[in-house]
């Protein structure tokens, strides 16, 4: 994988005094003035990523629905045209390759949008399996930036700004398409936030005048370290961490997304009559930061499992983590290995934070 990539945003950034980090071999944003700040301005008001390293992968031809919909576990045939529909996408033998969202935008076309460390594994995969599909998918990643504009405020403040069409008020995961000089500005109301907010992927110089004006505007910049508190607070789950190439959906909280009533899809002989390995649980700690890799123990000692992600939440003040735990331990009692300190953890059925999304 190359390294070094840049945005076509990354000059704003270091011009803001950002601190830049390598992520995914892209030269990224983790955090501005104050992770805190930019967190909360997420929450409470609006704040801007630059997530110009995500992949997007245009199918088109009149097997384009067909054809995504064997290629992921979730219902993208049922759903209405305009929707995003989020959804693992996975092996013959059920493991997980990716999580992605697809963007039903018309009949003959639909976007794919990836992780931006498996660009080339999943353009690969997915191509490799169109078969006798008639369609054909374009790796156009190179082509756009995207914006996530997220918070309360995100409507009104993109509303103020002349995109050169109007932005309608979408349902919650929705997609409508716009130009600019011809080209395609794709607009979605999705977010990794658990916010109202949206998504634009755009050519990359509309998407530079977009962030001006949104700077103009007072709107909070973000990094990926607040984007990585904000989506563990409403327990959203990242590829590399809670999802890898070793576990399946049902092994990390997914079931929802596997819908085996489908006539066919990837995985899903395997799925069909799977038994999980492991669970995926939300635990809070009122003492204690659990990161990432820590041992979760029973309450004699026996290591059950380990912390996929961790943090303090800015907004509930406490530790928060993922954890995946052997499946067939069926106890309440959770310490976390805390540097050899064990710290005990609390079960957690709901979200930590609810968000606010339409």
């Amino acid at each position: 994988m190359l390294n070094n990539l840049k945005t076509s945003l990354f000059e704003e950034h270091v011009a803001l005094n950002a601190k830049i980090v390598d992520f995914a071999g892209w030269q990224m944003p983790i955090q501005y003035k104050n992770l805190k700040e930019e967190v909360l301005a997420v929450r409470e008001n609006i704040g801007v990523f630059d997530v110009s390293h995500m992949g997007e992968f245009i199918v088109t031809g009149t097997d384009s629905i067909n054809f995504v919909d064997y290629l992921v576990t979730n219902d993208i045939k049922s759903a209405p045209m305009g929707k995003a529909i989020y959804s693992p996408l996975c092996r013959e033998d059920g493991t997980i390759i990716d999580d992605l969202i697809v963007y039903k935008i018309a009949e003959e076309k639909i976007l794919i949008c990836v992780n931006a460390s498996n660009i080339d594994k999943d353009f690969t995969w997915i191509k490799s399996q169109i078969g006798t599909f008639n369609c054909e998918i374009s790796n156009e990643s190179e082509k756009y930036s995207l914006l996530a504009i997220q918070g309360p405020n995100s409507f009104k403040i993109l509303k103020s700004i002349d995109l050169g069409f109007d932005l309608k008020d979408l349902d919650y995961y929705s997609i409508q398409v716009g130009t600019d000089n011809d080209t395609p500005v794709m607009v979605a109301r999705t977010g990794y936030t658990g916010e109202d907010g949206f998504e634009l992927f755009g050519p990359h110089l509309f998407i530079k005048k977009l962030w001006k004006n949104l700077m103009d505007k007072g709107v909070t910049p973000c990094g990926l370290g607040a984007r990585d508190v904000l989506r563990l607070e409403v327990c959203f789950p990242l590829y590399g961490h809670e999802l890898d190439d070793n576990v399946t959906p049902l092994d990390a909280g997914l079931k929802w997304t596997v819908k085996l009533k489908k006539d066919k899809f990837i995985g899903k002989d395997i799925l069909s009559n799977y038994n999980p390995k492991y669970k995926l649980l939300k635990l809070e700690l009122e003492k204690g930061i659990p990161r990432e890799g820590y041992i979760v123990e029973d309450e004699n000692g026996n290591n059950i499992g380990h912390i996929t992600s961790g943090t303090m939440s800015v907004i509930t003040k406490k530790g928060i983590a993922f954890a995946r735990v052997k499946s067939e331990y069926l106890g309440d009692i959770f310490n976390i290995d805390i540097r050899g300190k064990k710290y005990p953890a609390n079960l957690v059925k709901k979200p930590f934070v609810v968000g606010g999304h339409k």
